[in-house]
């Protein structure tokens, strides 16, 4: 069973060519597209007063590209010690803050053999060292609209999950947001025409890592049945999304390349 990669595009590249060298007859077919804020001031601005911060929260790799593209080198110069210490959800995003030179022992991500890799499994690991009057940026991204210009978007706040928010105000710290990128649902019409021409209007096993993208796919093809086709997750939400878009057999995987590569070869 061909397994389709519904990631955006970059990350659904390196997914696919993982899967490849495994064995596994994958394609990508992005279900999210990823794009800059109109108005990089704010952006530069945070940059620019890092310090005031104690940790900064990047939501995905995503976040720290965006947050950390264009001069000056802010990642190469994290401080060594002391604030502000960068946060992770999980391996790919503590990975692309080290890329960019942030040093690993100013991260704090869950622990590799997490079950999950979220915001709840990163509180695990930092949830002690919060302290009252302490601010934390969270860097994350916009839910965008498609033919609608990037500056008629709202980029104050931005979309995402409140819960560590909510942990954070009950120790006493103070929550400050920053929008890096947009996140856009793909063209209605080029999306049909791909599920078309990749043969995916069979059953097929697809792979979903936000529950977004479940979102994008039903808009563009409301109606549509997916019962005789089989969903890969990597969180329990996105199973309960996936189920709610009628999938057929919803499975659950750790997020893990290794882990997502054993689940497909266990399915019959």
């Amino acid at each position: 069973m061909r397994v389709v990669v519904t990631r955006p595009p970059d990350a659904a590249a390196r997914w696919v060519q993982a899967l490849v060298l495994q064995g596994i007859d994958a394609v990508s077919l992005p279900l999210i597209e990823i794009g800059p804020v109109a108005d990089g001031a704010a952006i530069q601005a945070a940059r620019r007063d890092i310090g005031q911060y104690a940790a900064v929260m990047f939501v995905s790799a995503a976040a720290v590209d965006h947050f950390f593209s264009g001069p000056p080198d802010i990642a190469a110069a994290w401080p060594r010690t002391g604030a502000p210490r960068a946060w992770a959800p999980g391996p790919g995003t503590a990975s692309a803050l080290q890329g960019l030179g942030v040093p690993r022992q100013q991260i704090d991500a869950p622990a590799p053999d997490s079950s999950q890799f979220d915001s709840e499994a990163l509180w695990q690991q930092v949830g002690s060292t919060v302290r009252p009057g302490q601010r934390v940026l969270v860097v994350r991204g916009a839910q965008g609209k498609r033919d609608v210009p990037a500056q008629d978007d709202r980029p104050d706040r931005g979309q995402g999950r409140e819960w560590l928010a909510r942990q954070l105000a009950a120790q006493g710290a103070q929550v400050d947001y920053l929008v890096a990128y947009r996140r856009m649902p793909p063209q209605a019409d080029r999306l049909r025409k791909a599920i078309a021409d990749l043969g995916l209007m069979a059953p097929a096993l697809w792979l979903f890592t936000s529950s977004q993208a479940i979102d994008n796919l039903a808009q563009a093809w409301p109606g549509h049945d997916w019962s005789a086709s089989r969903a890969l997750v990597t969180h329990p939400r996105i199973a309960a999304a996936a189920r709610a878009a009628g999938f057929g057999v919803v499975q659950e995987s750790r997020p893990a390349p290794a882990d997502v590569i054993a689940s497909i070869k266990s399915l019959p």
